[in-house]
């Protein structure tokens, strides 16, 4: 059995900036825009009301507190009052505004992403390692969510919030604010330099966020082999290496963020120092009113959280801008296996398979390896059943792979009724094609449901005969005991199930498929002898209607078919029936012959465990 070769990670190729990046997911935003926005105004109109209170206080101050006009304190304390009111009640409203379209826009980018991994051939799923593909689907689509919910509504807001603050301070005293100004300047230098220090570290670390995941799954899928072996301290020793590598890129986050927030805090305390020993000397000279030099420190409050606040909203968009760079890295993935403009139907289907001239081999990242199959040709008549035999690593799982298309040829064609593959919608391929491969998978679903995975179209009555005719067929029967039936869910890839069990129940999800053109991975390699005996009776009855190639491992299967095809080195050398090449090919007896010691090494095992 030949694999594909796999890759570490995918190549990534950074974005030109947080900007252009980020704007990318505008697509999604778009039917929210207007909510998005009304809670933007909403966070702008809390801010504003806030920027409002210090003239109120100045007039406070300078007016009945000054002249000790009780009577105007009551007014002045409730229109401070009302004023909350409102910041209280926009601060609400920006909430609920944003909170629900932000949940949409997760919901629909997650849809988007699944259906995106659904449409990629195998090539794609072969460099990709599954951790990381969650990693986007789950943790970098939240921080997206959380950042159009909050980061970019207070990003804006409290940007325009400290540009209008700072007009307001030099209203007050153009020399209180020239101070405040001058000593924020380093904030806005430690902004620009975080950027490019944070981006880097933000990336490694939802990176290897994805390795992790990677590994956690691979360590529970195989933990019966780790078990088996008594290798869990082995993995676990490379599990602490990765959670301390990703520790250490934390530490380097979180080192950024506490630079910038140095500057964030240091900077505004020291603006206030300044502008206290200034503005009480202006007092002094009458330069400036008690008033407002109490309305000027009490803007200055209010813009100390817009200020401080801009170090967490900063890391947190070009956290974003990372999740977005890898979000799309996913999503502007080229589908090199498409349907065609122009699709054509095959109009009446016999099951006539044809191989013509093919060539495949595996392409990964732009590197090109040698042919694994070399100008293969090979013919099946309509109803005939094949049997592929072969050495290992010949390509035989590679050929039948070609037949759904889940890769495409590199050479030559693949024709059902004389209809090249490539000119068929893959539903309109698929529903002619059945599949069971000798590594079953199943999902975790009932039993009803993996079997009638292939016909979507029945239900009721006809659901129910289709799915007792498979399962018959494929002496799968023991799910009758199973405590619910055809109704129990098999558990996570069908692992609450052996091996024998798994592949009877893949083998009636094809044969439930009813297609006209049956490929089959050696799908008998699990069952017993007397099992297998009955499987094939059941089969032959099936495939004297159905084209089939099966790839035989065991020299029963091979007793299945009509023909029997040769494979060797990419090519078929030979096609006849068994008699004929045992009695010609020096190869095929080879092969039949090992084909014989490993049905000889299963036996004496079946026999030892008896």
């Amino acid at each position: 059995m030949s694999t594909p070769p796999a890759t570490a990670k995918p190549t990534t190729t950074p974005t030109p900036s947080s900007f252009r990046s980020i704007l990318r997911l505008y697509e999604y935003v778009r039917p929210y825009r207007w909510r998005i926005l009304g809670g933007m105004g909403a966070a702008m109109g809390a801010s504003l009301v806030a920027l409002v209170i210090p003239y109120v206080l100045e007039w406070l101050v300078d007016g009945p507190l000054s002249s000790g006009d009780r009577a105007q304190v009551l007014p002045a304390g409730l229109a401070i009052l009302v004023l909350g009111v409102f910041e209280a009640v926009f601060i609400a409203s920006r909430r609920r505004l944003v909170l629900k379209p932000s949940t949409q826009i997760e919901a629909s980018m997650r849809n988007a992403l699944y259906n995106k991994l659904q449409d990629l051939p195998v090539a794609f799923h072969d460099r990709w390692q599954s951790g990381q593909l969650l990693s986007r689907s789950v943790s970098d689509l939240s921080l997206i969510r959380r950042w159009l919910a909050f980061g970019i509504v207070l990003l804006i807001v409290n940007i325009v919030t400290i540009i209008v603050g700072f007009v307001i301070l030099f209203t007050w005293g153009w020399l209180l604010g020239a101070i405040f100004l001058l000593a924020s300047v380093p904030i806005w230098i430690n902004g620009l330099l975080f950027e490019r220090r944070y981006s880097v570290v933000a990336r490694r670390s939802q990176d290897q966020v994805g390795d992790l995941a990677t590994s956690v799954e691979q360590s529970v899928h195989g933990i019966r082999v780790l078990k088996a072996f008594g290798r869990g301290h082995t993995k676990l020793d490379e599990f602490a290496e990765q959670a301390e590598a990703l520790r250490g890129t934390e530490i380097q986050k979180a080192k950024a963020i506490a630079g910038i927030w140095m500057w964030l805090l240091l900077a505004p305390d020291v603006a206030f120092a300044l502008c206290l020993l200034a503005g009480i000397w202006m007092a002094s000279q009458h330069q400036i009113t008690v008033g407002a030099l109490f309305a000027f420190f009490s803007t200055a409050t209010v813009l100390r959280f817009p200020i401080e606040s801009i170090g967490f909203l900063l890391s947190m968009t070009f956290d974003t801008r990372t999740a977005v760079d890898r979000y799309f890295e996913v999503m502007d993935s080229k589908n090199t296996i498409q349907d065609p403009a122009n699709p054509k139907t095959i109009v009446e289907p016999h099951g006539a398979l044809a191989f013509n001239a093919v060539h495949f081999r595996y392409q990964d990242a732009g590197a090109e390896y040698p042919d694994l199959i070399d100008g293969l040709d090979l013919r099946l008549r309509p109803g005939e059943t094949m049997a592929l035999v072969g050495l290992t690593g010949c390509g035989k799982t590679t050929l039948l792979s070609l037949v759904p298309r889940l890769y495409d040829v590199t050479g030559g064609s693949v024709t059902i009724d004389g209809v090249d593959i490539r000119d068929l919608t893959r539903a309109e391929l698929r529903r002619h094609v059945g599949v069971a491969f000798e590594d079953a998978t199943l999902f975790s679903t009932s039993v009803r449901e993996n079997v009638l995975l292939g016909r979507p179209d029945v239900s009721g009555a006809e659901a129910e005969t289709l799915l007792r005719e498979a399962l018959d067929i494929a002496q799968a029967s023991f799910v009758d005991d199973l405590p619910d039936g055809v109704d129990t869910r098999v558990g996570e890839e069908g692992l609450s199930l052996s091996g024998g069990q798994r592949q009877r129940l893949a083998l009636a999800r094809a044969i439930a498929a009813r297609p006209n053109v049956l490929v089959l991975d050696d799908p008998l390699s699990a069952l017993d002898v007397d099992t297998e005996a009955r499987v094939e009776e059941g089969l032959r009855r099936v495939l004297a209607e159905t084209t089939s190639l099966i790839v035989a491992h065991r020299p029963s299967t091979v007793n299945l078919a009509d023909r029997v095809a040769l494979m060797e080195n990419g090519r078929i050398t030979a096609v006849g029936t068994h008699s004929e090449l045992m009695a010609t090919n020096d190869h095929y007896r080879y092969v039949i012959s090992s084909l014989d010691e490993d049905q000889d090494d299963v036996d004496q095992r079946e026999e030892a465990m008896a």
